[in-house]
């Protein structure tokens, strides 16, 4: 009996397995032409527009001329800083919906960019320290231990550290942080001039040192996210259900968080605060992707880096000559994004 039947599931299961993989492919295909549009835009549009044909040939051979210059020397780090931000925010987002199986939750829900935002507050008014490569690693160091610190908080108790208590915990550590900030900001004129720059949330002014220095973090922040995959699969079927297909839910997430807080805290402490990214993306990759969280992860750190870019390139050309900062831009662009998306109900579930 059992050899008639076996046959007859197969034939069927096999094509719609096929029209999934061929429709995610497309809709990956048509994700990386976006991405590869926005680079082109992010590299072509400024203040000084340079014509696309002059953009490529300054990117393919060079030369000295005022154009290639400027593509060179100014936009590709600012392209390649924005490609890994966008990357980064977008990856740190779905990992962190998935671990506390929370559809609004965002990169900043551990406190990561309250405790970057700490750790640039103290290198400027504590060691003096003024530019945007120095801040990288203070913004580093405070996203990690305000990770550290959240963790240690929704550890105590019963249960562990369970997606209610690490909310929580990082809602309580991110304002406490938050007033701390505030209050030595308040206090010394000096730092609040320069901190208000970095914490608008801007790809203006980074320099390939901030793009090498941030590229390490991505790429070990990415293997870590991926490495748990599988297992926010498992989680997003509830805890009981996850440890009864054998997820090891505890190492899930300490790797998932580890990974969220390498790629939001470099991020945050490159580029500043940049709103909706972490939010809106794993959304709109779990709208074409559907449950499956090695896709929903590819697909948000290809359209992370497209969002991110696009708005940028919109605001240095919204209102010349000033340019408006891509963390503003991310909040216009992203909320109607978002609000459509939240509408249809199946993407919100986790």
């Amino acid at each position: 009996m059992t050899d008639t039947t076996a046959p007859a599931v197969r034939p069927a299961a096999a094509p719609g397995t096929r029209r999934l993989l061929r429709r995610r492919t497309l809709w990956l295909a048509a994700a990386l032409a976006v991405l590869a549009a926005a680079v082109l835009l992010s590299l072509a549009v400024g203040s000084r527009t340079v014509p696309f044909g002059e953009t490529l040939d300054a990117l393919l051979h060079g030369g000295d001329t005022t154009d290639a210059v400027v593509v060179r020397e100014l936009r590709v780090p600012r392209t390649v800083v924005g490609l890994a931000v966008g990357a980064a925010l977008g990856l740190a987002g779905t990992v962190m919906q998935g671990l506390t199986r929370n559809p609004i939750a965002d990169p900043g829900i551990l406190g990561v960019s309250q405790g970057a935002a700490a750790g640039v507050v103290l290198a400027i008014s504590a060691f003096g320290v003024s530019t945007l490569t120095g801040y990288v690693w203070f913004g580093f160091a405070g996203a990690v231990l305000a990770t550290v610190l959240v963790y240690g908080l929704a550890g105590r108790g019963r249960g562990g550290a369970t997606p209610v208590k690490l909310a929580l915990a990082g809602s309580a550590t991110s304002a406490f942080i938050a007033s701390l900030n505030t209050l030595v900001l308040t206090t010394d004129a000096a730092a609040m001039d320069q901190f208000r720059f970095w914490h608008v949330g801007s790809l203006s002014g980074r320099t390939s040192d901030v793009a090498w220095q941030l590229l390490p973090f991505l790429l070990v922040g990415t293997v870590l996210v991926f490495a748990v995959a599988r297992g926010l699969d498992a989680l997003a079927l509830g805890e009981d259900t996850a440890k009864g297909l054998g997820a090891r839910t505890g190492t899930v997430r300490a790797v998932g968080a580890l990974g969220a807080t390498v790629l939001t805290g470099s991020a945050v402490a490159a580029a500043g605060p940049i709103a909706f990214v972490g939010l809106a993306v794993p959304h709109a990759a779990r709208a074409v992707a559907g449950a499956d969280h090695r896709w929903v992860l590819t697909f948000s750190a290809v359209l992370g880096p497209a969002l991110l870019l696009l708005a940028d390139a919109l605001g240095r050309v919204l209102l010349p000559p000033s340019e408006v900062p891509a963390g503003v831009m991310t909040a216009l662009v992203g909320v109607p994004v978002l609000i459509a998306l939240v509408r249809r109900r199946k993407v919100v579930a986790a």
